[in-house]
């Protein structure tokens, strides 16, 4: 029985390197850097420039660098250029493999009525052959019917090859002997009775291989050794055995060597492609279902006695295969790995990477999108060599590869890798006297899942710790250093790169922190008390809500909340406002959970609402859209329409939904302190320190699943359902246990929240009292709106104005930071540094202009350097002694530039309270 808050080590998820908080150490610092391609990932994510066609392309085949290309398309065109640009090219086209152009071969496949197409190629053993199967009966006006052969010296038709096929190819292979196999829709081949698989000589003459299945074929792959022949398809019986999608036949007569029934293939899947590969010994077969019990994934097969060696149970509708150097490359749309212990049903993927030996997913991630046609992407995988590289060369029916505009064939090479990895997102804190806690969520390249990241201290350009780790987009771990190396009140900021060995991101934006003097007493307890989870909500924005505890488990912000609200459930610290209709938080780790273990979720929360809401709990999707939130819930922490709290389970895989509800409402807009426990004794629900609901059940349901903060789906059977599954207000200070918190320490808890963080210690949050900007274009206009804004040529000036209160008794100012969010415009975010200085002179935001602008004082207090994205919070250290002399009076700052590249953000008139600029001063004793 494992504990919840455990991961789950399952084959698919990416065994991560996990870092315990811990002060810095030799050893630590000069940790072993990653390097570029994370092996046994071979091939980068950058897609390389190629020609595209207008239509699908759904097969490819190589030799000696061309890459061959069949499909329903009527024209190829340069990368960039629109679909009616290019030349003519009638369902076929060769390419140089290294440069993505077409060669000099220029062939037309057509029909004299309905549409022709090609759906296969394959290439001789000895090269000077390719074979194209499909529907058509011309190729460049010479009479052939569903197959031909083309000699790839001369890219001409090769005379008397012409055997008539009934129907559609759709999949081909030749014998070391020479002999063509092929599969589809036909059920006759030169008039002679062939259903659905067939073999031709090197000349077009009919062989004695028959399989004769019942339903039409897709795929079919020689096996190495030439002695038997792997097919794939719709087929429920072969040689009137039954064998449904997959068999093993022979490669004289094509009797059936090994069969697959009792669906072993269920019978709403078909087989796709099927590949083989001589080193690994093993074969490799692609799935197509429809609904969540069929095959949508990868199967791997022994060569030796064709028997299962591991099933990827991934959805998605795989198309294409390709094994190379020990890794197996695929086209798909994978969209849920849930039943593998990988990512819930979310986003479609399109291009992904195993091992052979392993269905665990490899951190190779460049994506297409599902494009025209059905339509499911990626159809087609081919690996060809030239000029020492090798290349991955993907066709289908996308029209967009990695984001940009690309249809239907793109390609990858085994180098240089020039993706760097996106830039580390930071949370710090001060969790108690003499340390600063610096954590992030581990970050994303699509072709490296081990990085190397390094902290930088105060501007430094020397790491003071660095680490490498793993990470997967659905698995991107929290990494955590702790600096003991800190002095009390003194504000350090902090900065990390995300390296993978051969290119490096940019910088994240600093994060800040005063050491502090004595722990938070409340936050002391609850880790003492054993929280494996436990979110403080401190962050001043971005993606990142880190765990304060040992256990890592950050969690992600989605749709953005509001940060930093105050006044906060507990001294010292911020809350999280939520908007009750698309806003959450989500653990970044997949729990697997076991009933009847222990458990306790704890939070504090203040609302209005009367819509009720989710506020806490455990459901196996992390998504809002529609098939994105969980169709799993259970352990759920939620209030009804009336503000009652509720606590609930479902038992087993039963309707049954054991619930307490209190009595008294709780949505008065006060903060309250909620506790639910389950245990051996039953189920225990406190509010504000007292119990108020008990039963005695102890069991819940056991799946893998990730716990939500904030709103999920909802499902009718839970008593007295919220009209909303989003709850509206403030949360603050969430805590999980592994354990059934006892009376007493919920008790503890909540007494403790009013307590301070160690003698003397007081933060206030300030917004503008007054906020404008002034336009050199304009010199008369007043911009008295909802953003600020800076440049130095030509000129915009930004002012605030803020009202600072005296220092409390005894205190001094110790600490300030202005947070601030850059605005939606498209110019919002600046690569140039903006100062903020003070205001001397004059001025009030319903009448400054550019002409009447107020002087300025020649002293910086703080300078903004990488807010470069739209939409994103930031902050920003100030001189602390510079505006303690000013405390006590109204303060005005001006937000001023030097360059040529502008900085927005959002004024304190934007309706949205959490975007609205703020000003954090923080008093210490005297």
């Amino acid at each position: 029985m494992r504990p919840w808050g455990r991961p789950r080590r399952c084959g698919v998820v990416a065994t991560v390197l996990a870092l315990a908080a811990g002060v810095l150490t030799a050893s630590a610092a000069t940790a072993p850097p990653a390097a570029a391609l994370t092996p046994p990932v071979a091939f980068t994510a950058d897609d390389l420039p190629t020609y595209q066609t207008n239509g699908i392309v759904w097969t490819l085949a190589e030799a000696d660098g061309v890459v061959y290309a069949g499909g329903t398309f009527t024209r190829v065109r340069p990368a960039g250029s629109a679909p009616a640009e290019g030349t003519p090219a009638v369902n076929f086209a060769a390419f140089d493999a290294a440069t993505g152009a077409p060669t000099g071969c220029s062939l037309s496949f057509t029909r004299t009525s309905g549409t022709a197409t090609v759906r296969a190629l394959a290439v001789s053993p000895d090269r000077s052959t390719l074979y194209a199967g499909g529907y058509f009966n011309a190729v460049n006006g010479t009479a052939v019917n569903g197959l031909a052969a083309i000699d790839t010296a001369t890219c001409a038709p090769r005379p008397g090859f012409a055997p008539g096929f009934g129907a559609t190819v759709r999949a081909l292979d030749v014998s070391a002997n020479g002999t063509v196999y092929a599969g589809g829709d036909f059920q006759t081949v030169n008039g002679t009775g062939r259903r659905f698989f067939a073999a031709v000589t090197p000349s077009g003459a009919l062989t004695a291989w028959n399989p004769n299945a019942d339903d039409p074929g897709r795929a079919l792959k020689v096996t190495p050794d030439g002695r038997h022949v792997l097919i794939g398809g719709d087929f429920f019986t072969v040689g009137g055995t039954a064998s449904h999608a997959l068999a093993v036949t022979g490669a004289d007569t094509g009797a059936v060597a090994r069969a697959y029934p009792d669906n072993f293939i269920p019978a709403s899947a078909v087989i796709k492609d099927i590949v083989t590969d001589s080193a690994s010994g093993g074969w490799y077969a692609a799935g197509e279902g429809a609904g969540g019990a069929s095959f949508d994934g990868r199967l791997a097969m022994d060569l030796t006695g064709f028997g299962q060696r591991w099933r990827d149970t991934c959805q998605g509708a795989t198309q294409a295969l390709r094994v190379y150097q020990g890794v197996l490359y695929a086209g798909s749309h994978v969209h849920d790995c849930s039943t593998m212990g990988g990512f819930p049903n979310q986003v479609r993927k399109h291009l992904t990477a195993q091992k052979v030996d392993d269905p665990a997913m490899l951190g190779w991630w460049p994506d297409t999108n599902d494009g025209i046609g059905e339509p499911v992407g990626p159809r087609a995988l081919t690996v060809a060599s030239r000029g020492g590289r090798d290349f991955l060369w993907v066709g289908g029916e996308f029209t967009t590869v990695n984001g940009a505009a690309q249809q239907s064939l793109t390609r990858f090479a085994t180098s240089p890798d020039t993706g760097a990895p996106s830039v580390p997102v930071v949370s710090v804190s001060a969790p108690r006297a003499g340390q600063v806690r610096v954590s992030w969520r581990a970050s994303l390249d699509l072709d490296d899942s081990l990085l190397t990241y390094r902290v930088y201290r105060d501007g430094g350009s020397t790491p003071v710790y660095t680490t490498t780790a793993s990470s997967l987009f659905y698995s991107r771990p929290q990494l955590t250093f702790t600096d003991g190396d800190v002095v009390t009140g003194r504000t350090y900021t902090y900065r990390i790169t995300a390296s993978d060995g051969r290119t490096t991101s940019a910088l994240s934006p600093g994060a800040s922190v005063t050491a502090a003097g004595a722990a938070s007493p409340y936050a002391a307890r609850v880790l003492a008390d054993g929280a494996e989870l436990y979110w403080r909500y401190d962050e001043a924005g971005g993606s990142f809500a880190a765990d304060a505890s040992d256990g890592g488990d950050g969690g992600v912000y989605m749709n953005g909340p509001g940060y930093r609200s105050v006044p906060s459930a507990v001294a010292g610290s911020a809350a999280l406002a939520l908007d009750g209709t698309d806003q959450y938080v989500y653990s970044d780790r997949l729990h697997h959970y076991t009933s009847p273990s222990p458990y306790s979720i704890e939070t504090w929360f203040r609302t209005a609402t009367t819509r009720g809401g989710r506020l806490v709990g455990y459901g196996n999707n992390i998504g809002t859209a529609q098939g994105h939130t969980s169709s799993i819930s259970d352990k759920i922490l939620y209030l009804t329409d009336t503000g009652r709290l509720a606590f609930g389970v479902q038992t087993g895989s039963t309707a049954s939904r054991p619930t307490l509800t209190s009595a008294a409402s709780y949505n008065d807009d006060v903060w309250h302190h909620a506790v639910a426990t389950q245990g051996p004794a039953g189920m225990r629900l406190y509010v504000d320190g007292v119990q108020v609901a008990a039963n005695t059940t102890a069991g819940n349901r056991s799946y893998n699943g990730y716990w939500r903060v904030g709103g999920d789906a909802m499902s009718a059977v839970w008593p007295n359902r919220p009209t909303s599954g989003y709850f509206a207000g403030r949360i603050d200070e969430t805590a999980l246990y592994p354990t059934a918190l006892s009376a007493e320490q919920v008790a503890a808890h909540h007494a403790l929240a009013d307590t301070p963080t160690g003698p003397g210690e007081t933060t206030v949050t300030l917004t503008p009292a007054e906020d404008a900007y002034v336009n050199g274009v304009a010199p008369n206009t007043t911009y008295d709106d909802n953003q600020l804004a800076s440049r130095g040529s030509t000129p915009y000036l930004g002012y605030l104005r803020f009202a600072l209160p005296s220092a409390p008794a005894g205190q001094r100012l110790t600490s300030a930071r202005l947070t601030f969010r850059t605005s939606s415009d498209p110019t919002a975010g600046s690569t140039e540094p903006h100062t903020l200085v003070p205001v001397t002179g004059a001025w009030s935001e319903s009448t400054v202009t550019y002409n009447t602008r107020p002087s300025l004082a020649a002293t910086v207090l703080g300078t903004i350097s990488g807010a470069t994205a739209v939409s994103t919070d930031y902050s920003v250290e100030l001189d602390a002694p510079a505006l303690g002399g000013a405390l006590g009076s109204a303060y005005s700052l001006a937000l001023t530039g030097s360059g040529t590249d502008s900085l927005r953000i959002w004024s304190g008139e934007i309706a949205t309270a959490a975007w609205r600029p703020q000003l954090v001063l923080t008093f210490g004793a005297e």
